[in-house]
């Protein structure tokens, strides 16, 4: 029997410049404004997707080069604040789940765990959190850049005082009884106290106790980053190539982590980011793809443009017949990414610049290994159903602007045919943003 699964929108640009330097900007949607998004939220949930996820980053760097390599082209800025964005997403729609990234580096526990409480009564339980711990903006808010394992430590701390307020509230403090005109119960209501490595504060929350607590994302394909989601996340972000063996043996290792955090291994979806390119023909999507085998300068510069930011790091003058110095990147760049440009190299070792961008800007047909992403929306579906089928993969992210022209190209064709092969949902389980990804 075919395997339902579930899926994302993946918003990477964040809350900044949707359409910059691509044709559709000339759509003329204002992306400081809340319709381009709303518009796209409501495609995504008639699509019967679980939710759309926002990307975020707090810094554009503070050296001048920095800051060039992350705005020149809008790769790394100017980015809005998605979690004002997501009171409208939830206006625009019913079921949709919507998942602001949070870095700890950015947010006191109190005031998160306050906001977000209300933000998940708000939106009748939809709210998710997609907790990331980039120490690229540490100086912006006083704070020692910690290193990568370090980060993933301090963003534990934080998830587990957030816990501690949002529990301090125990059974029956809440009783909004007319009758007696009690409204809560002081004496079940906990005053804590959090003493810890980096943060101090005092409780209680002054929030409403929440029937269910936002669902925690993370991305990260480190062992600490896997270890983080074996025992906090219901979502968990993954990158690898899309055959069935890999996606199996990535899967079992953040279910076997969940486990031995003493969790339901079926209580964290792990979903791989894929960012497909639907072909109207097999003719079309060979065409497509020929016309990548042989990337020209202008093509390289720009992955490495594109990579520059995501790294923090000037990729655009190093030299393209030599290989790439991995300590060329600071110990807080994240060592996920750093592997997502090697690709399908184990290492920079031996390997030209030049052949490292080349892969990068080369495209592969869909199911022919790390770079296949071009084929038919059949073809596609194909690949999606073995995941599943043989796999038992829990789910895909689609990666891209959350505008009309990327939505509609990678989903009008896609959508009727996995609804008819009964992968995609065709009807909403209600119970939130949980309720939706624990029906199946």
């Amino acid at each position: 029997m075919t395997k339902q699964q579930h899926f994302g929108w993946f918003l990477s640009r964040g809350f900044g410049p949707h359409g910059w330097a691509r044709p559709y900007y000339e759509w003329n949607y204002p992306w400081q404004k809340p319709g381009l998004y709303q518009d796209s939220a409501r495609t995504l949930e008639q699509a019967g997707f679980d939710f759309v996820l926002i990307e975020d980053a707090l810094s554009v760097g503070i050296s001048p080069e920095t800051l060039d390599l992350r705005v020149r082209k809008a790769y790394g800025g100017p980015k809005h604040d998605p979690w004002t964005l997501a009171p409208y997403l939830f206006a625009a729609t019913e079921h949709l789940g919507v998942i602001p990234t949070a870095n700890p580096a950015g947010w006191h526990p109190y005031t998160a765990a306050r906001q977000f409480a209300s933000l998940q009564h708000l939106s009748s339980g939809r709210l998710g959190l997609n907790v990331v711990t980039d120490v690229g903006s540490a100086h912006h808010f006083g704070q020692e850049r910690l290193p990568h394992d370090r980060a993933y430590d301090r963003a534990q701390e934080w998830l587990d005082a957030l816990r501690l307020l949002w529990r301090s509230w125990d059974e029956g403090a809440l009783i909004a009884d007319p009758e007696t005109q009690i409204y809560a119960d002081g004496s079940k209501i906990r005053a804590v106290q959090h003493r810890g490595e980096y943060w101090s504060f005092d409780g209680p929350l002054n929030a409403e106790p929440l029937p269910f607590e936002p669902v925690v994302a993370s991305p990260g394909g480190s062992p600490r980053g896997i270890r983080f989601a074996g025992e906090n996340s219901e979502i968990q972000l993954a990158l690898s190539n899309l055959d069935v063996d890999a996606v199996r043996a990535y899967r079992e290792k953040v279910r076997a982590d969940a486990v031995e955090h003493g969790r339901d291994p079926s209580s964290i979806k792990t979903m791989f980011v894929f960012k497909p390119i639907v072909a109207s023909s097999v003719e079309e999507a060979d065409r497509i793809v020929a016309a990548s085998a042989d990337p020209d300068e202008a093509a390289l510069l720009a992955v490495a443009e594109a990579w520059s930011s995501d790294l923090e790091t000037d990729l655009t003058s190093l030299d393209l017949d030599r290989p790439l110095n991995p300590e060329i990147f600071g110990q807080h760049v994240s060592q996920g990414t750093i592997k997502g440009l090697r690709g399908r190299f184990d290492s920079f070792e031996g390997v030209p610049f030049r052949q490292i961008l080349a892969g990068k800007a080369r495209l592969g047909r869909i199911g022919d290994g790390i770079s296949g992403t071009v084929g038919t929306a059949d073809e596609l579906a194909d690949v999606i159903e073995a995941l599943g089928d043989d796999a038992d993969n829990d789910g895909l992210i689609f990666s891209g602007d959350l505008h009309p022209v990327t939505l509609h190209k990678a989903l009008d064709e896609l959508v009727p045919i996995l609804r008819r092969r009964g992968i995609l949902r065709t009807e909403f389980a209600g119970g939130g943003l949980r309720g939706n990804l624990d029906a199946f």
